[in-house]
């Protein structure tokens, strides 16, 4: 059986940790920020993990089992 092929969109966007999990950056951050808090734009900054129900998918996307 070949091997799997790593998404390559995917490998730009998601890093993992020591852990095991994935870490991913947040969405809704590059524009119309006029109408958004500054409290809320502050929280878009960090990164967040990727929740339990999406990591079957992350993983097969990098050809992670």
């Amino acid at each position: 059986m070949p091997k799997m092929k790593t998404n390559c969109s995917a490998k730009k966007r998601f890093k993992r940790t020591a852990s095991g999990l994935f870490k991913r950056e947040k969405a809704f951050k590059s524009h119309i920020l006029t109408k958004k808090s500054r409290k809320r734009k502050r929280n878009l900054r960090q990164a967040t993990l990727v929740s339990a129900v999406d990591l079957p998918r992350v993983k097969r996307l990098l050809a992670q089992g």
